[in-house]
């Protein structure tokens, strides 16, 4: 089976917006990660030991591989990653086997159909 692994690091108020985004591109679900800490090039200053850096959601999607391009672009728009400084950053990897996805098995191959 052919699946890719999506993984977005976003601004926790882009969230809801890119798992929406995502989902009507043809993802069939997603896990996110709450709360978590990153940098980019410049490291955000503290001020009396307090962190300044805005909380982060990392959100993955497993998807069919025909549509992760799609997705990833649609993630990009969404999330306004390219203009936006901060906004967020997705990647896609390759997944190998996946087992567990007896609900969503039959929507990733009904997406897919005319694809293959």
């Amino acid at each position: 089976m052919n699946l890719k692994l999506i993984v977005a690091m976003v601004a926790d108020e882009k969230t809801d917006v890119v798992i929406d985004a995502a989902r009507e591109a043809g993802a069939t679900g997603a896990t996110t990660i709450s709360s978590v800490r990153g940098e980019g090039m410049t490291p955000e200053k503290g001020f009396m030991g307090l962190e300044l850096t805005a909380q982060r959601d990392v959100i993955l999607f497993l998807v069919a591989g025909t549509q992760a391009r799609r997705i990833l672009e649609t993630i990009n728009t969404a999330g306004n990653f390219e203009d936006e400084p901060g906004a967020g950053v997705a990647f896609q990897i390759d997944i190998e086997d996946a087992v567990g996805l007896n609900t969503q098995l039959p929507k990733i191959m009904e997406e897919i159909a005319g694809e293959v």
